[in-house]
C-alpha cells in the first residue's frame, strides 16, 4: 500500500489534533506528511508518534511539502477559512473540524472555492461516523420508523465552558451534523427559535433549548447544558411506524427501537361532526447489534475513498452549511430575544 498512499498533513497539534493523526497515522490510506502547529515542539512531539510526519510551523511551509494531497484542519474554527483557503488554492482536498468555519459567509467562501478547484471539502462530523448513528441512517433510510413525528436531543454535562463561544456553538453542532446526517433530505428547518439562560452572568448561554421547525407539525429539539451534575448523551427519534433511543453512555444498548406508539383514527359522523380516536400501542423492542469500531477511523476512510472516487464526501461541505445556517439562525434567535427566525439560506445553490 506504500506507493498508494495518499499523504495529509494536520494543521492544529492540541486538542483533537492527536486524535486525527493516529487515525491517519493507522489507516492503510494515509501517511501523515506534516504536523503543522505554531508551538513548533507540541507539533514536534505528536509528528514522532507518526511513521514519517515531519514537524512545520506555518501552513506555508506545509503546503510546499512535496506530495501533500490534503490538509486536516483542527484549529479554533475563526481560524478555518484562512487554512482552507490557502490549501485550496494549492490544489489539495481539505477536512475540517466542526464547526465549518466561525460564520456563515466564511463558510460559503470555503464550499465556493473548493468547488471551483475541484476538490473535495468534507467536515469531520464525527458523531455520523459511529456505527450507532450509520444504523441509525440506515434504519429510517429504509423506512422502519416510518414517517418522522418528532426528534429530541440531549446533550448535557458538567463543564468545559469555553471562553470563546456559547453552549449552542460547542455542544449543538454535534447534535445537529447528526440530524442532517439521519433525516431525510438533511436537517432544513422552516424556522428555529432559541432559548438561553446565562446563571454564571459570562455573557453568553450556558444553558441552551433550541427548537427547530421541520414542518408539518414535526419539530425537533436540541438541549445543550455545560452545567449538569451528570452528563446525558441521546437521541430520541419518533416516527409513525417505531420509536428509536440512542443512548451513547449505555455500552450494551446504545441503540433501541421500540414498536410503541399513539395512532390517531379520525371517524367522520358526518359533514360537520367527526371525533377523534386514540389507539395506543405496545410492541416488541429490537436492540440492534453494533460493530465496534472507532468513528475516526471510518471518518479518514470515508475521506480518502470520496478522494479517489472524485465523489463528495458523506459529510460534506455543504452539509456543514447547514450546521452553521441552523447556529447561525439560532445566534440570531438570541440576539432577538427568542423570537423565531427562518433559515432561508439554500447550501445547494452556493457554486463555484
Amino acid at each position: 500500500m506504500g506507493d498508494s498512499r495518499l499523504r495529509v498533513v494536520v494543521v492544529g497539534a492540541g486538542y483533537w489534533g492527536p486524535n486525527l493523526v493516529r487515525n491517519f497515522n493507522l489507516s492503510d490510506d494515509w501517511d501523515v506528511a506534516a504536523v503543522c502547529d505554531l508551538d513548533l515542539e507540541r507539533a514536534e512531539r505528536l509528528a514522532s508518534t507518526t511513521r514519517t510526519a515531519v514537524a512545520v510551523s506555518s501552513i506555508e511551509e506545509a503546503l510546499a511539502i512535496d506530495g501533500v494531497d490534503a490538509v486536516a484542519i483542527a484549529t479554533p474554527a475563526r481560524t478555518h477559512e484562512s487554512i482552507a483557503l490557502a490549501a485550496v488554492a494549492a490544489g489539495k482536498h481539505v477536512l475540517t473540524e466542526k464547526p465549518l468555519a466561525d460564520n456563515v459567509d466564511s463558510g460559503e467562501r470555503m464550499v465556493a472555492a473548493a468547488a471551483s478547484a475541484g476538490v473535495v471539502l468534507m467536515a469531520d462530523h464525527t458523531f455520523c461516523y459511529t456505527p450507532a448513528v450509520l444504523k441509525i441512517a440506515d434504519l429510517i433510510a429504509a423506512g422502519e420508523l416510518g414517517d418522522i413525528t418528532f426528534v429530541d436531543s440531549v446533550r448535557i454535562n458538567h463543564g468545559l465552558v469555553q471562553p470563546d463561544v456559547d453552549v449552542f456553538w460547542d455542544l449543538a453542532p454535534h447534535d445537529l451534523s447528526i440530524l442532517d446526517f439521519i433525516l431525510p433530505g438533511g436537517l432544513r428547518p422552516e424556522g428555529v427559535f432559541a432559548h438561553g439562560g446565562d446563571p454564571l452572568r459570562l455573557g453568553k448561554a450556558c444553558v441552551g433549548y433550541l427548537v427547530m421547525q421541520l414542518g408539518d407539525g414535526v419539530v425537533a429539539h436540541v438541549h445543550a447544558n455545560w452545567l449538569s451534575p451528570t452528563k446525558i448523551r441521546q437521541l430520541i427519534v419518533g416516527g409513525t411506524r417505531r420509536t428509536l433511543v440512542w443512548d451513547d453512555l449505555n455500552p450494551t444498548q446504545r441503540v433501541s427501537v421500540y414498536d410503541r406508539g399513539i395512532d390517531f383514527i379520525t371517524v367522520t359522523e358526518d359533514a360537520e361532526r367527526a371525533a377523534a380516536q386514540v389507539s395506543y400501542r405496545y410492541g416488541d423492542t429490537l436492540v440492534p447489534a453494533l460493530p465496534e469500531k472507532e468513528a475516526l477511523s471510518l471518518m479518514v476512510a470515508e475521506f480518502a475513498a470520496a478522494i479517489r472516487e472524485g465523489r463528495a464526501p458523506r459529510t460534506d461541505g455543504h452539509s456543514a452549511l447547514r450546521v452553521l445556517n441552523v447556529l447561525d439562525a439560532t445566534t440570531r434567535s438570541l440576539e432577538a430575544g427568542s423570537s423565531l427566525v427562518t433559515v432561508d439560506r439554500d447550501t445547494e445553490e452556493i457554486v463555484a
